[in-house]
């Protein structure tokens, strides 16, 4: 389904606050009054986490690009994901019943396209002998906050799949931009020249007593 299938948004944000939550519930997309803590509520939630971090990581990858038309290009990558993982958001934000044919979505499209990306950037990277640490650089470190993040919201997907019919692809994206994230954050150390932190086990101070 290409993008311009999809409905656009339907909503004009005029008043913030509402006070309709101050009771600890919300609304889905589909009017139906749920807990804050539902396990619906969680998913999206953690995936609206995810969206603020990779626009973090994509603000520090704007500010090193300087004329770096492969940063420039990640940019672009990490922008749309942040679409997409929005599109996934409003799927998860809706009872499964109600989803509309033309209402935004994840894809086998969008899980393939990660797929190329991380085969094209891994192609280049050195080979890996030990985990790495997140810290080689500023970047890359946002970038594993990024990976974690992601996989905190694929398990509240899974805990929410095991209780309402979930769109298999939603949960194949999030494990797969896992992946990707992880990939791209070695990428940012080798583009901008960054040493990248191994994981040494004798490095602990109980291995050196």
């Amino acid at each position: 389904m290409s993008e311009s299938n999809y409905q656009d948004p339907q909503l004009t944000l005029s008043k913030i606050y509402t006070k309709g939550g101050d009771k600890g519930q919300t609304s889905l997309v589909n009017g139906r009054r749920v807990a804050k803590d539902d396990p619906k509520v969680e998913a999206y939630g953690a995936v609206d986490e995810l969206n603020a971090r990779v626009g973090l990581a994509r603000v520090t990858a704007d500010a090193l690009a300087h004329g770096d038309d492969k940063l420039g290009e990640f940019s672009g990558i990490l922008l749309r994901v942040q679409h997409e993982l929005f599109n996934l958001g409003s799927l998860l934000a809706t009872d499964p019943g109600d989803v509309g044919e033309r209402q935004p979505r994840i894809a086998e499209s969008d899980v393939l396209q990660l797929e190329q990306e991380i085969d094209a950037m891994n192609a280049d990277l050195p080979r890996l002998n030990s985990f790495t640490l997140p810290g080689g650089c500023q970047l890359e470190a946002e970038l594993h906050l990024c990976r974690t993040a992601c996989r905190s919201a694929e398990r509240r997907v899974v805990t929410l799949q095991a209780l309402e019919n979930v769109d298999p692809a939603a949960v194949s994206y999030l494990n797969r931009l896992s992946d990707a994230f992880f990939v791209w954050s070695r990428w940012a150390c080798v583009r901008l020249e960054a040493p990248e932190t191994l994981w040494q086990p004798s490095q602990a101070s109980s291995a050196r007593r």
